[in-house]
Parts: C-alpha cells; sequence; structure tokens
C-alpha cells in the first residue's frame, strides 16, 4: 500500500506544473480572449476549424492533465464540439518537448512521424465528432442557463409587438432616452467603466477563475484519473505488457493500457523506449504513445460532461482506431524501408525534486483542499 502511495504523490506532483500550467491557459483564453473571436475561428463545425484546433493544440507545451482545463475554457468560449475534440487530442499527444526527447530515446524516423501522426488523428477524431453529433445542438451546457432573455431582449420585444415606434422610445430600457439615465443595459459612464478595468483587475480574474469554478469543475475526474494510474503503475506487471510483442493484440492491449493512465507526451516516451527494448514492436510502441497520453479518466468525464455520451463514444473510437492504424503503417514502414528505431533501456521513474515540481504540488493540493472546504462550510 505503501507503494501506492509513493506511486500516486509521484504522479500527483509531476502533472501539478502542467495543471496550473492548462489553468493559467485556460483562465487567459476566458478574460482576455474575447468569444466572438474564439467562435469565428473555431466556433464552426467544419473541417477547416477541425484543422485549425489540430494545429494550434500541437505545439503546446500541454500533457494530459494541463489540456483538461484549456479545452474546457476553449469549450465554455465557445469552441464547437469538433474543434474541442480535436484540440483535446492533438495537444497532448505531441509538443516541442516531447519531439526533442523522442529524438533523443526513438531516434529521427519516430520523432518525425509522431508529431504528424497526432496532428492527423486530431482531425480524423474531430471529423468522427462532426458525424457523431451532426443532430445535436451544440451548446456549452456552461451557457445553457445562460440563454435567458435579458430585460433589454424582453422590453424590446413587447415594445415592438405593441407600438413599435411610442413604446420603444419611451418604455424600453434600451430607448436612446433611457441610456442618457440609469439603464440596466448602459453603464452611467463607459469611459469610466473603461478605466476602471485595468491588467491588476483582469489578473485577479484570471486567477479567480482558473483557481476557483474551474479547478472545481475538474477535481473529481482528476484525483479519480490520478488513483487509476497509480493502481496500474503498482500493481501491473510490465512483463503484462510485453510479453504480446508484435500484432494486433499487442496494439489492442497497448491501447486498453494506455486509455485509463495518467501520463503526458514526454513521460511516455522514455517507457515506450523501455518496451522496444524489451521486444515490443515500433507499431505498437506508437499506440501506447497516442492513446496513453490522449485518453485518461479524467479527460473522458470531462468530455461526457461537457459535450455529452455521443461525443465520448467517437473520442474513444477514433483514438482507439487511429492509433491502431498508425502503429500497422510504422510497423510496415519499418519494414519495407528498414527505418532505424532506438532500443535504448528504460530511465528508471521516480520523484522529480525540482522546486517548481514541489512548488506547484504544494500549491495544487492546496487550491484543491480550500475549494473542497469552501463547498462544506
Amino acid at each position: 500500500m505503501s507503494e501506492f502511495f509513493i506511486n500516486f504523490l509521484i504522479l500527483f506532483q509531476e502533472s501539478a506544473p502542467w495543471l496550473l500550467l492548462g489553468l493559467l491557459i485556460a483562465g487567459i483564453m476566458n478574460v482576455l480572449i474575447p468569444m466572438d473571436v474564439l467562435k469565428k475561428h473555431l466556433g464552426k463545425k467544419d473541417l477547416f476549424s477541425i484543422i485549425k484546433a489540430a494545429i494550434i493544440g500541437a505545439p503546446l507545451p500541454l500533457c494530459s492533465c494541463g489540456v483538461i482545463p484549456a479545452a474546457i475554457g476553449l469549450r465554455r468560449a465557445g469552441a464547437s464540439k469538433p474543434t474541442t475534440s480535436s484540440f483535446l487530442v492533438a495537444t497532448p499527444e505531441t509538443g516541442v518537448d516531447s519531439i526533442s526527447v523522442s529524438y533523443a530515446l526513438l531516434g529521427p524516423f519516430m520523432a518525425i512521424v509522431r508529431p504528424i501522426v497526432a496532428v492527423i488523428s486530431a482531425i480524423y477524431v474531430g471529423i468522427l465528432t462532426l458525424f457523431f453529433t451532426r443532430n445535436e445542438e451544440d451548446i456549452s451546457k456552461a451557457t445553457e442557463t445562460e440563454t435567458k432573455k435579458s430585460c433589454c431582449a424582453s422590453k424590446k420585444e413587447e415594445s415592438v409587438k405593441e407600438e413599435p415606434i411610442a413604446k420603444e422610445e419611451n418604455e424600453s430600457c434600451c430607448s436612446k432616452k433611457v441610456v442618457v439615465e440609469k439603464s440596466c443595459c448602459a453603464s452611467e459612464s463607459p469611459i469610466e467603466e473603461d478605466k476602471q478595468i485595468s491588467w491588476v483587475s483582469k489578473a485577479v480574474d484570471i486567477l479567480k477563475f482558473s483557481s476557483g469554478k474551474l479547478l472545481n469543475d475538474i477535481t473529481r475526474w482528476l484525483v479519480l484519473g490520478l488513483l487509476v494510474a497509480a493502481i496500474i503503475k503498482t500493481w501491473v506487471p510490465e512483463s503484462f505488457l510485453i510479453q504480446w510483442g508484435d500484432g494486433f493484440m499487442a496494439m489492442v492491449v497497448m491501447a486498453l493500457i494506455g486509455i485509463p493512465m495518467y501520463i503526458c507526451a514526454t513521460a511516455s516516451t522514455p517507457i515506450a523506449a523501455g518496451f522496444l527494448a524489451a521486444g515490443v514492436s515500433p507499431g505498437a510502441v506508437l499506440v501506447f504513445m497516442l492513446a496513453g497520453p490522449a485518453t485518461n479518466l479524467s479527460t473522458m468525464g470531462m468530455i461526457r460532461q461537457e459535450m455529452g455520451n455521443r461525443t465520448l463514444y467517437a473520442y474513444l473510437f477514433g483514438i482507439i482506431s487511429a492509433s491502431i492504424g498508425f502503429g500497422y503503417l510504422v510497423n510496415w514502414m519499418v519494414g519495407r524501408w528498414n527505418f532505424e528505431v532506438y532500443q535504448v533501456a528504460s530511465h528508471a521513474h521516480e520523484m522529480n525534486e525540482s522546486v517548481i515540481y514541489l512548488i506547484s504540488a504544494w500549491l495544487l493540493g492546496f487550491l484543491m483542499i480550500k475549494n473542497e472546504a469552501r463547498k462544506l462550510f
């Protein structure tokens, strides 16, 4: 049991800085990026928006934990389900840091193939989501309760129905006369309001959103995902994975093991190198490196909560089918053209004692406990 607890702490500490970074990015998107901009580029349900989401997400330095709050912020800012799914796949599967590690441990072939496959997989999952949810109304659950009519809309509708000119001038809270007075739809002075909005207040809003409501929404799934990952790390022996070697079953096992794991693209690379050294095929290793970072219980719980069951089914089917398909392609390419794939020994996975990781873990734990205590009391 002590080994399980240590593994849980290791996973929590390693994910903490990336999770905090994801929360910060989500807060920045929520406060600084106008909703109209995100809706314009990622709000449409078409192929071009899906491709843009994949290209935007691929280079971001976010892992499977950090992408969750960033994707929630993107979704709640107006991104469609297909584009959010594409972003969720491309972002954790690759990144600048994971490409460099892949080059060092797996060789140039895998370093080139990995980001290309990640972007194509993201586009594929986005298209599947588009197909599965084509008959659904694409409204974020966070904004469903905010679609009530404002006093402007309700009174203006009444004025248009009864007396289009007279009522609009005298009774509507949005009429020109009322704008001069105190209206529920206009501020006393737009100039004074602009002066009050400073960078300090925006920074406070970013931190409040990131560490408050957004963290609250993902805490349950985050802890559950880390617990499952610690269970797998503690009680699933490495021999269980490497005994399958090559072929379809090896890829299926790698996908099924990778799906609930809580691991980022960079951290999955030395593990993949260990599998290669033990005799697992390059294609099966690629399946692990794609399915592991892109899926875990936290991500699946967030998808179900924010976008519904159909999106979750499309997401899982897309990840599994794409990773296995590209796994076969990589095996064929290695056999056909004799591309070199390094086989180095896996590095030991120990507690990262960097000051940044330690401070991040303490800060994240404090914020989670504070939010839970606020709920109780």
